[in-house]
């Protein structure tokens, strides 16, 4: 496909990395000739040097004949202005970064305007991410597939858990519990395990079901605590905003310590529910004033990785039950994997995932299935994507012993007329069904690709 994205910064090349190792042709286009030749250096791309919103330099880089138009600049008006022109000029699909509130808040009609096929909001995004997780603390990565039907959990084996030394399929036998362990994380390796995997301490597994098994199998283990009544956030950014507004909606308490004083005043001003401290929230005393040892989560986002970090890892040593961290830099997460740290989110990264789904799913849409949700795991090392099946294929109504699919390929979850089916040997794959499938090391477009000797070999 044909894709130019106007905007080389955080979303734009995180985009741009993503969809060219997947093949595509991407052209970026940027006023920032240094932003540029770091890009053009790291990627296979075109790089196009100039104002996005120019109709002239649109038709430089063939937005015309393109199949898409992302637009990511930091400002919205732009991005917004950018897609209309691009539209006119011919460009099958457009997508703009939103992320003013007031934007946000009338997407809809916009999208209707200015003829958006999508709208991108990292910080909304992210905020709906943090507060599954707030919601159910004991996981460390929650990815809902199936509309929230079923979800995929993260977890790490404790030491002297009932877990260490257990195969997979004892699992039930054990606990009378319908989940199923897909990926595992041991030190630098990652796993698609099968049946006869044995669990280790320190092991980072992920496990999918429906949301009440996965409780269950938390509670049996031990692991299960209860979902946060109070959440202290460091700092004020559009982020933290929205994520004060969905744990003010399910009655979280709200505290947010920010320095910049006129950001304190718009708060106060936007959210009357939560309580706004104007201070520096990366200070040991004020967050000690502020009761930090007595909040149920902490939530650092602040603009600067190391802050969020370390003040991460002292509430982590004050016993806070839940830490969340927001950082911009994912070229060192085996260095975050090892650190005391529950849960590590990335705005950027998430809108670069939903917009990465997008395109698969323009890719497939006249074949045989569709993709549904797209999630990215340990690094962007695993997907698991969700496909629904339109029309009859070589992996429709064969029973999965009898599939053969390619290797680090795991058919997780079936649902089927809102019924979710954690697969065995004997269960199909049907016309109609939503099917989730965990690979290691591949990008799937299309369902068809997880059998051996598809025509889709990879």
């Amino acid at each position: 496909m044909h894709i130019v994205i106007v905007g080389d910064g955080k979303v734009g090349s995180t985009v741009a990395a993503q969809l060219s190792t997947e093949g595509h042709d991407i052209i970026i286009i940027d006023s920032n000739a240094t932003a540029l030749e770091n890009a053009g250096n790291t990627m296979d791309i075109i790089c196009v040097e100039g104002n996005g919103c120019s109709a002239a330099l649109q038709k430089e880089a063939g937005v015309p004949e393109a199949d898409l138009l992302i637009a990511a600049t930091s400002a919205d008006e732009v991005n917004m202005l950018c897609c209309l022109i691009g539209k006119k000029l011919g460009a099958r699909h457009t997508i703009a970064r939103v992320r003013n509130p007031e934007y946000f808040a009338q997407i809809n009609l916009l999208k209707e305007e200015l003829g958006l096929s999508m709208a991108v909001n990292p910080e909304s995004a992210a905020a709906q991410e943090i507060s599954r997780l707030l919601r159910f603390p004991s996981a460390l990565q929650i990815e809902p597939f199936a509309r929230g039907r079923v979800e995929l959990v993260g977890l790490k084996v404790p030491e002297n858990s009932v877990l260490d030394g257990m195969p997979l399929w004892a699992l039930y036998k054990e606990f009378q519990v319908k989940i199923l362990i897909c990926v595992v994380q041991r030190e630098d390796e990652v796993i698609i395990p099968s049946g006869d995997f044995v669990l280790h301490s320190g092991d980072r597994i992920h496990i999918t079901a429906e949301h009440i098994e996965i409780e269950r199998f938390f509670r049996v283990l031990g692991l299960f605590r209860n979902r946060a009544r109070s959440v202290m956030i460091i700092g004020g950014s559009r982020l933290a905003y929205y994520l004060a507004k969905e744990l003010i909606s399910i009655k979280v308490r709200v505290k947010i310590i920010e320095r910049d004083k006129a950001r304190c005043e718009y708060l106060c001003e936007m959210l009357p529910e939560a309580v706004i401290i104007h201070a520096d929230g990366t200070d040991k005393e004020v967050l000690q004033e502020e009761g930090l040892e007595k909040t149920d989560a902490l939530v650092t986002l602040t603009g600067m990785d190391e802050e969020n970090i370390i003040v991460g890892l002292y509430a982590k040593a004050m016993k806070v039950a839940k830490v969340i961290v927001k950082i911009n830099k994912l070229s060192f997460t085996e260095i975050l994997d090892k650190m005391d740290i529950d849960s590590f989110i990335s705005p950027k990264a998430i809108a670069a995932n939903n917009i990465v789904r997008y395109v698969r799913a323009m890719q497939n849409s006249v074949g045989s299935s569709n993709v549904e949700t797209l999630h990215h795991l340990i690094n962007e090392q695993v997907e698991a994507v969700e496909f629904k099946v339109r029309e009859k294929s070589g992996v429709v109504g064969v029973p999965l012993k009898n599939l053969k699919t390619k290797e680090n390929i795991l058919v997780a979850t079936i649902i089927r007329d809102g019924k979710i089916i954690i697969p065995g040997g004997n269960d199909t794959i049907e016309i109609g069904d939503n099917v989730i499938i965990v690979t290691a090391g591949r990008h799937l477009n299309d369902l068809r690709e997880i059998r051996v000797g598809s025509y889709y070999e990879l």
